[in-house]
């Protein structure tokens, strides 16, 4: 199965969707909006139509995918999928000014066109947006109470991406950071959005809490996983396929699974090679290399492979808890085997 046919089958659903939910009114306001589009991939920096890359939508593919899994409409669903890519691209633009981070997706970013304050500004509109998108599920015809869990799952996601957010930062300047920490982290920064997505999806569309809650467990794994491979792709990513400088994590100074890790066991030897190189003030090409070397000998990739593949198999037994057997379940399968095989 062509996992990018799968992930293309909703697209313009989804696009339509979004389209609905950022509709400027006054002329003077529009810039306002366009800066919001300009993310998005719809508009360049002088605010002209382009097809610049909109990234793969996975998450709202997610939500639509397991809400008909479950049984349930997609269509009734679509304002859902894009009130949760709308907030997934709000915290983009916030994490992208809190990081420093010149591009995305190869553009400059929202910040480094317009400035820091019209980034935050904007980033905050979006957070708004997407809260509004999701009242229109009540026009498709959603019950109202559904609608209420709806929108208590999305605010306290949107809470779980802040305490994430909040501890990833912390990390830069904090010496303790153990492994255990670091998952308890990506939880809340990067699982969590996943969960909401297969949460809210099999919400609008069964009100068996048991089934229901699978799909939240599905997600919260499949997120886990995803987010170790891209922290493994960091390290050792091929530079033609991911868009980023080798060993780039390493350069940046981030503090993911696979450096912890060695750390860790660095610390259990009484060696300080790696701690060593991660007090500098800025790493070199060659103190990166030098880390890289580390890392392989501590065979941090092989325990951040094996973490990865033991949180995919947990997510599989979860879709299995549900019971369904159907294409969308099948789908969702494919989706979850690439997220973790992939190589970008």
């Amino acid at each position: 199965m062509d996992v990018q046919v799968i992930l293309e089958r909703y697209q313009a659903l989804i696009a339509a969707e979004l389209q609905t939910s950022i509709r400027s009114g006054q002329a003077e306001l529009a810039p306002f909006y366009d800066m919001m589009r300009y993310h998005l991939g719809w508009l360049d920096s002088s605010f002209r139509p382009t097809t610049a890359d909109p990234g793969k939508r996975l998450r709202p593919t997610l939500c639509l995918l397991t809400c008909e899994a479950a049984g349930g409409e997609v269509e009734r669903a679509a304002p859902a999928a894009a009130a949760l890519e709308l907030m997934h691209n709000f915290s983009l633009i916030h994490d992208d000014i809190e990081d420093q981070s010149e591009e995305r997706r190869h553009r400059p970013t929202v910040w480094k066109n317009w400035g820091v304050a019209q980034a935050i500004n904007t980033g905050d509109g979006m957070y708004i947006l997407a809260s509004l998108a999701l009242q229109r599920l009540s026009q498709r015809g959603v019950p109202a109470d559904v609608v209420l869990a709806t929108a208590r799952v999305f605010d306290e996601t949107c809470l779980e991406l802040c305490q994430g957010q909040y501890l990833d930062l912390s990390f830069e300047t904090r010496n303790d950071v153990t492994v255990a920490l670091y998952l308890e982290m990506i939880r809340g920064k990067s699982a969590a959005l996943f969960s909401a997505c297969t949460h809210i999806g099999a919400l609008l569309a069964s009100p068996d809490p048991a089934l229901v809650a699978a799909y939240r467990r599905f997600g919260l794994n499949l997120g886990l996983a995803f987010q170790i491979v891209d922290d493994i792709l960091g390290i050792w990513g091929d530079p033609a396929l991911t868009g980023k400088s080798v060993a780039s994590d390493v350069m940046s100074k981030k503090k993911t699974l696979p450096l912890l890790y060695a750390l860790e066991q660095e610390k259990r030897v009484g060696g300080t090679d790696i701690f060593e190189i991660y007090r500098q003030d800025r790493i070199s090409e060659s103190q990166a290399r030098r880390v890289v070397e580390l890392l392989d000998r501590a065979k941090a990739r092989a325990y951040c492979q094996a973490t990865a593949d033991s949180y995919l198999k947990e997510a599989l037994r979860e879709l299995d808890r549900t019971g369904r057997d159907n294409q969308a379940q099948q789908e969702i399968r494919e989706i979850s085997r690439f997220l973790v095989e992939r190589a970008y």
